[in-house]
């Protein structure tokens, strides 16, 4: 079940939500509160995994109050009136961002993707707390009686961490949950990147290129110039400066970053 915090200043906004958390089987509601002053004393004594909150509040408000989160923070849904509101509440790593008045089909469909999303992040967990289960147990020590032997180390097979299968990006006011493989390449836009996917579908998202390189695996991404990121396994070919994901696509490489990809070229690649 995923634990959640409904809060709003309007009555009747709150009961709504308060009805629309009631009817999703995952969800469970820990507390509806009418100000973010009190939902800030529940969050720092209750596990809560979403909040569902108004952005226009008086004293605090929905915006101001998730900064104030401190450690690990929930993730957020703001609903609001005001639909300026919605660049400022994604560039807080909302999931969704719901425009009052909204219907049973808007708030299931926010809904699922942070249940989609907490759900990955819970088998990534189990899968970490597997992987130390299995670790070999340190051997008892000899008794204290006879004279210690010494004990040569046995070899302990490295696990692998699990691989990281998806990256979760907001765009068009949802988020989307999209597998690495099917990452070509990425394109800066300023403050946005473009993401083109194998299907010829590109998402644009509020993110800076740096971030996300920081975001995608090194050893499965490598960021070739200074406005692309390319996935290496996408790679076709590549001659006088120029990676060709197909014979029509292509991306430049950077003087800066030249150096380094030669030598992974050089690195993973045997020339015949």
């Amino acid at each position: 079940m995923l634990k959640c915090l409904a809060i709003d200043d309007e009555p009747l906004a709150l009961r709504q939500l308060t009805n629309y958390i009631a009817k999703l089987p995952y969800l469970e509601l820990v507390a509806s509160c009418k100000n973010a002053l009190d939902a800030q004393r529940i969050v720092t004594t209750e596990h809560v995994g979403l909040i569902f909150v108004d952005i226009n509040m008086p004293d605090l408000n929905g915006v101001d109050f998730v900064r104030s989160l401190i450690g690990v923070r929930p993730m957020v849904i703001f609903t609001t009136a005001y639909s300026e509101y919605a660049v400022e509440g994604f560039r807080l790593d909302a999931v969704d961002y719901l425009l009052k008045p909204f219907s049973l089909a808007d708030f299931s469909r926010a809904a699922a993707k942070a249940n989609a999303l907490y759900e990955l992040r819970q088998q990534a967990q189990r899968m970490n707390e597997s992987t130390m289960q299995t670790a070999t147990p340190v051997e008892a020590q000899p008794d204290a009686q006879e004279p210690a032997q010494p004990i040569a180390a046995p070899e302990v097979e490295a696990k692998e961490e699990p691989q990281q299968e998806y990256i979760s990006v907001k765009a068009d006011y949802k988020l989307s949950l999209i597998r690495l493989d099917e990452i070509l390449y990425i394109e800066s836009e300023g403050e946005y990147v473009r993401i083109h996917l194998e299907s010829g579908q590109k998402i644009t998202t509020l993110y800076r290129i740096k971030n996300m390189e920081a975001e995608l695996p090194s050893d499965r991404f490598m960021r070739v110039h200074r406005s692309y990121i390319v996935n290496l396994k996408a790679i076709r070919s590549y001659m006088r400066g120029r990676i060709y994901i197909s014979e029509e696509c292509h991306i430049p490489i950077g003087e800066n970053y030249k150096e380094n990809f030669q030598a992974y070229i050089g690195k993973t690649y045997k020339n015949l």
